[in-house]
């Protein structure tokens, strides 16, 4: 079970989550695979390398990259749930990177991402806004998604770099992974994030969320994924006054449970 699935219902019967207060707090139940802000992750490499060596735009961990410095849950919907587990947050300047776990309705991970941020860009008329919350009927949520190699150039990323994953061509084409393949158009899925950056539950940031995955194959036939997700905020450590609009472009690798472990 996976997106395909997760889309043809909304999740009913909640159980209970977050504290819907000003200031994000930590949820009762147990996170899957046992995580907590701190844990140690291990995270063995193979599929990575091999998704980066066949023209993957996923930017491997640092070796700083081993534990989890905050976690969110998205309330979206959806059919069960979906967790971040933040090993870069992306302060500073730098590109987040997580794993993304789909847990379904029964509590069961039914899939593991490897996540890294591409960029990030600001819609800033009423136009582009409509488009990344799919509120025209178009834009995200359509068929089809180009990433294009300008993009990304203008963002800072090396001409080697950009070749590996591009090779010729200006733009990746990338495919709806949800959905009837035979619509033009799907609504992205919508909802919340919740996100924790301390072991409290006091500090962190609650957003409204339009996220919709794309995805297309790899030089060996992998699938890379494209996350593309508006986020527009609500609160930063409980101060309401911080709001802005977002769009953030991530690429994913799925990683088998087994290649992961976490202490």
């Amino acid at each position: 079970m996976g997106w395909k699935d997760a889309i043809d219902y909304l999740r009913s019967g909640a159980k209970r989550r977050a504290a819907e207060g000003d200031a994000p707090q930590a949820e009762d139940r147990a996170l899957p695979l046992g995580a907590r802000i701190g844990s140690l992750v291990n995270l063995q490499m193979s599929p990575l390398l091999r998704a980066s060596g066949n023209g993957s735009l996923v930017a491997l961990p640092d070796a700083e990259d081993t534990r989890i410095l905050a976690i969110s849950q998205f309330k979206l919907s959806m059919a069960g749930r979906i967790y971040r587990y933040y090993l870069a947050k992306g302060d500073a300047d730098q590109r987040e990177k997580f794993l993304q776990l789909y847990v379904d309705e029964h509590d069961a991970v039914q899939e593991i991402l490897y996540c890294s941020q591409l960029v990030r860009v600001i819609p800033t008329t009423a136009e582009d806004q409509d488009a990344y919350t799919g509120a025209a009927g178009c834009g995200l949520g359509d068929l089809n998604f180009a990433l294009w190699r300008a993009q990304l150039e203008d963002s800072g990323y090396a001409a080697p770099e950009l070749a590996s994953a591009f090779g010729a061509d200006e733009a990746l084409d990338y495919e709806r992974d949800v959905g009837d393949p035979e619509a033009g158009f799907v609504p992205p899925f919508s909802g919340t994030e919740t996100r924790i950056d301390d072991a409290s539950g006091m500090q962190g940031l609650k957003q409204e969320l339009y996220f919709m995955p794309y995805a297309r194959r790899l030089g060996d036939g992998s699938k890379e994924y494209l996350l593309v997700t508006t986020e527009i905020l609500h609160s930063v450590n409980g101060d309401a006054r911080k709001r802005g609009i977002h769009v953030d472009f991530v690429v994913a690798i799925p990683v088998e449970q087994e290649r992961l472990v976490i202490q």
